[in-house]
C-alpha cells in the first residue's frame, strides 16, 4: 500500500488521476477478453460457466472507443506545447516504436513455438505489422492509434480544421465504414481508422470540459453514477443479447454501427465518471499504477500469458477453469509491469523507447530516483 501510495503521490505533480484510473478500467477489461479467447482457442469449454462467457461479450462493446477518446482528449495541448513535428515524433516513440519493437517479438516466438500457440504464423506475416496489423493480434490497437493521431493533427495544424470539423469528418468516415461492410470490401487496417477517427474527435471535442477543474464535481458525482449505470445496464444487455443469438462479438458493432455508437458512449461515459469517483476519493490506487503502463501490459501480455497457459498444459495440471482463468488475467496485467521495470533496471529501456529515458515510476519509488518523463 506505500508503493501505491507513493506512486500516486509522483504521479499527482504530472497528470489528472482520472486519466490513470481510467487506462486501468481499460486495460483490465481488455486483458479479460484476452485471456478469455486465449482460453477458448486452446480448446476449453465454458459451458459449466455461463457468466465468465457472457461478461466477455457484455463488456465488449466499449473498451477500445475509451482508448480513443481519452487519447483525443490531450491531442489539442500536446500539438499547442510541442507542435506538429515533434508531437508525431513523441507517439511513434511511445507508440509505434513499442509495437514495432513487441511486435516482432511476438511474431517470432509464435513462429518458434507453433506447435505451443494458437497461431500459425509464418516468417512473412512480420510485415502484416505494417500493411494489417488485425492478422497479428492485437497490435492493430497501436497502430490505429498512431496513425489517427497524425491524420488528425495534421488536418488540424495544415488545413486549420476546428474540432466540430474534425468530429463532421470522423462522422463521415463512421458511416462510410459501414457502407463498406454491407458491400463486403475489406480494406486492412484503413478499416479501424475509419471507424476511429470519430472518437479520437470527440476526446478533443470533450477535452476543454473534461479537463476544466469546474466541472470536476460534476463527472465524480456520485449521481450521476446512479444516472448512468442503468443506462449502461440497459444498452450493454441488449449488446449481449443479440451478439450472442447471431453468435459473433462483433454483430452488432458491423451491422448496426449506430447502436453501437451509442453503446460505445454510455459506456465511455460511465468509465470516466468512475475514474473521476475514484481519483476524488483516493480509491482503488493500484488501478493508477496499472493504468500508466497500460501500453506495457498490452505490448507484452499475449506472451506472457501464452507462456504460463503452456507451461501449465504441458505439467498436465488440473486447474479448474475460473482458477486458470483468474491466474492468466493476473499474469496478464501484473506480470507486464514488473518485467518492464525490471529489463529498464537492467538497462534494456530499447525495448520501450528509441532513446533512454530517465527511471520510470515504480522504479522511482523503490529507488528514489527521479520519476519518469511526464506523459499527456
Amino acid at each position: 500500500m506505500k508503493l501505491f501510495a507513493a506512486y500516486a503521490e509522483l504521479l499527482d505533480n504530472n497528470r489528472q488521476s482520472w486519466i490513470d484510473y481510467d487506462r486501468g478500467i481499460s486495460i483490465i477489461l481488455v486483458t479479460y477478453r484476452h485471456a478469455f479467447e486465449m482460453m477458448v482457442n486452446t480448446g476449453l469449454k465454458f459451458n459449466a460457466y455461463p457468466l465468465l462467457e457472457y461478461m466477455n461479450v457484455f463488456l465488449f462493446g466499449f473498451r477500445m472507443p475509451l482508448f480513443f477518446i481519452t487519447s483525443g482528449i490531450f491531442v489539442s495541448s500536446t500539438l499547442e506545447k510541442k507542435g506538429f513535428k515533434s508531437y508525431n515524433c513523441s507517439r511513434f516513440k511511445t507508440i509505434l516504436y513499442p509495437m514495432f519493437i513487441w511486435g516482432f517479438l511476438q511474431i517470432s516466438l509464435q513462429v518458434a513455438f507453433a506447435e505451443h500457440t494458437n497461431f500459425s504464423h509464418k516468417a512473412f506475416d512480420f510485415i502484416w505489422l505494417i500493411v494489417d496489423p488485425r492478422r497479428t493480434g492485437q497490435f492493430w490497437y497501436l497502430h490505429t492509434l498512431f496513425f489517427v493521431g497524425m491524420l488528425y493533427a495534421f488536418l488540424k495544424i495544415k488545413f486549420k480544421l476546428n474540432t466540430g470539423r474534425q468530429v463532421g469528418i470522423g462522422l463521415l468516415m463512421y458511416v462510410s465504414l459501414a457502407i463498406i461492410r454491407q458491400q463486403k470490401i475489406y480494406l486492412g487496417f484503413a478499416m479501424d481508422t475509419l471507424q476511429y477517427y470519430v472518437f479520437f474527435a470527440l476526446g478533443d471535442l470533450i477535452s476543454g470540459t473534461i479537463r476544466n477543474q469546474e466541472y470536476k464535481n460534476i463527472f465524480s458525482s456520485l449521481l450521476l453514477l446512479m444516472v448512468l449505470f442503468p443506462l449502461f445496464c440497459l444498452v450493454q444487455y441488449n449488446f449481449a443479447t443479440i451478439n450472442i443469438q447471431h453468435q459473433s462479438n462483433y454483430f452488432i458493432e458491423h451491422q448496426m454501427p449506430l447502436f453501437f455508437m451509442a453503446i460505445a458512449l454510455v459506456g465511455c461515459a460511465i468509465s470516466i465518471n468512475i475514474a473521476f469517483i475514484l481519483g476524488k476519493f483516493n480509491l482503488m490506487e493500484f488501478l493508477r499504477i496499472v493504468g500508466y503502463h497500460s501500453i506495457h501490459i498490452y505490448c507484452m501480455q499475449i506472451i506472457l500469458m501464452a507462456a504460463l497457459r503452456t507451461m501449465l498444459l504441458r505439467l498436465a495440471i488440473p486447474i479448474p477453469i475460473p482458477v486458470l482463468f483468474s491466474m492468466l488475467i493476473l499474469t496478464g496485467i501484473l506480470l507486464p509491469i514488473l518485467v518492464h521495470n525490471l529489463l529498464t533496471k537492467l538497462n534494456c529501456w530499447w525495448l520501450f523507447l528509441p532513446k533512454k529515458g530517465t527511471p520510470s515510476i515504480v522504479n522511482a519509488v523503490l529507488t528514489k530516483e527521479a520519476p519518469i518523463e511526464k506523459r499527456s
